[in-house]
């Protein structure tokens, strides 16, 4: 009988075909986790290696250099890293850390991984001391053109902070809806201070609250987006960019499920799941729709609606602590292609705002170019419109997501 794979085994599997594609972490550890059918506490050792790799990669890779002097082959390389990661960065027994990565390597290289990881466990204290030294962009694995950009924009002492906070797990948060009752009060729930409603996940989940609607998974950067907005009970209002939902049912909470709430997507196949998520939370007064908002707004919805909120498709700079491998997969010529895509998707779905109704533009990024660059540029070119206020989330600062809302209204 063929034996399971292990966690190690199969991380080394999601390494690889990350390595060779083009397919998210998340969506690959969930697919190759299914396949190996690995129990609940052998996914989450698997996935804490995979994404400790991700977080550190460069170190971990410049650490690999001062153990081995010359080329390694892809999957030597992977293997080192897997490794590496449970040496330095995860409280694992090290000597059996060694001892199970060893044995996930081919029978050839078997020796050499041995010898390179025993050196790194003589050499630990010496390498971790030495980290705190290197240059930002080798010691917190990420990109030096971004590193540059944060400092130019927050500066040297704050992007620090945002990215030791990136290369820590993300807490799990969930937002309480006033309008279905909470099956239980779990003990795993910890009010956030000044944020009524919300609450961090401190064990196990609440499974049966989230999926009665009466918890929401979210995180807390969310609301400010839906704060701008205001929505009133009885108003129209659009969710222009909506699926999963998260944004749309946090306008049903704020309205008691009153508003007129219209959310659309451009993937006519989300849209199920985006109609049973939203009429969970308990309101009737909720339709969906498909719209493609880099096109022309159609015409029954031009000048329609109270509120517009414009979620936009954006790089992620402000959720890389959730996202891992986002910092990888980043350039500035696709934060370019991105604003221009945001731009183009304002100037349509703007067109639905009726005279004297307002629009919240937001993103889950943190960088000028798509957040209060696009908003100027529109406001260029659209005197019908002004500006009110906005609101930049730094993760560093709110220890959560980063997000970005700007409040629009319509003459």
């Amino acid at each position: 009988m063929e034996k399971n794979p292990t966690p190690r085994q199969v991380a080394l599997q999601c390494l690889q075909k990350w390595e060779a594609g083009n397919a998210f972490a998340e969506t690959i550890i969930d697919q190759t986790a299914d396949k190996a059918r690995l129990a609940t506490s052998d996914r989450n050792l698997m996935q804490a290696v995979v994404f400790g790799v991700l977080r550190n990669k460069t170190w971990l890779d410049y650490v690999l250099g001062n153990l081995r002097q010359g080329r390694l082959d892809q999957q030597t390389r992977i293997i080192l890293e897997i490794g590496l990661c449970q040496i330095f960065l995860m409280r694992l027994a090290k000597h059996a850390a060694v001892f199970e990565t060893v044995n996930i390597a081919p029978e050839k290289t078997r020796g050499l991984v041995n010898a390179i990881l025993r050196n790194a466990l003589r050499r630990e204290e010496e390498l971790l001391a030495e980290r705190n030294t290197l240059p930002l962009d080798i010691r917190f694995s990420t990109p030096k053109w971004l590193v540059s950009r944060w400092i130019e924009a927050f500066g040297e002492r704050d992007t620090i902070a945002m990215l030791e906070l990136n290369n820590q797990p993300p807490s799990f948060y969930v937002r309480r809806n006033p309008l279905i009752e909470l099956a239980d009060d779990p003990r795993s729930l910890v009010p956030l201070d000044n944020i009524p409603g919300w609450y961090s996940v401190n064990g196990p989940l609440p499974l049966d609250d989230i999926r009665s609607g009466a918890l929401y998974v979210a995180d807390p950067s969310t609301r400010y987006a839906v704060e701008l907005l205001d929505p009133k009970p009885g108003e129209r209002i659009l969710d222009a960019c909506a699926a999963p939902g998260g944004k749309s049912a946090a306008i049903i909470a704020a309205t008691h499920g009153q508003a007129l709430l219209t959310a659309t997507d451009m993937h006519a196949h989300r849209l199920p799941v985006l109609f049973d998520n939203l009429r969970r939370q308990g309101s009737d007064l909720v339709e969906t729709a498909q719209a493609d908002w880099t096109q022309p707004c159609p015409p029954c919805w031009k000048g329609y609606f109270d509120a517009v909120l414009l979620d936009v498709p954006c790089s992620n700079t402000g959720v890389i602590q959730r996202r891992v491998d986002v910092r990888w997969r980043l350039t500035p010529k696709e934060i370019s292609r991105l604003a221009d895509i945001q731009f183009l998707i304002l100037e349509q779905a703007a067109a639905s705002v009726k005279a004297g109704g307002r629009l919240v533009y937001s993103t889950c990024s943190i960088d000028r170019e798509e957040d209060r660059d696009v908003i100027d540029r529109f406001l260029a070119v659209h005197p019908d419109f002004t500006f009110q206020k906005e609101q930049l989330a730094l993760p560093f600062r709110e220890m959560s997501d980063g997000a970005y809302a700007a409040l629009l209204i319509r003459a």
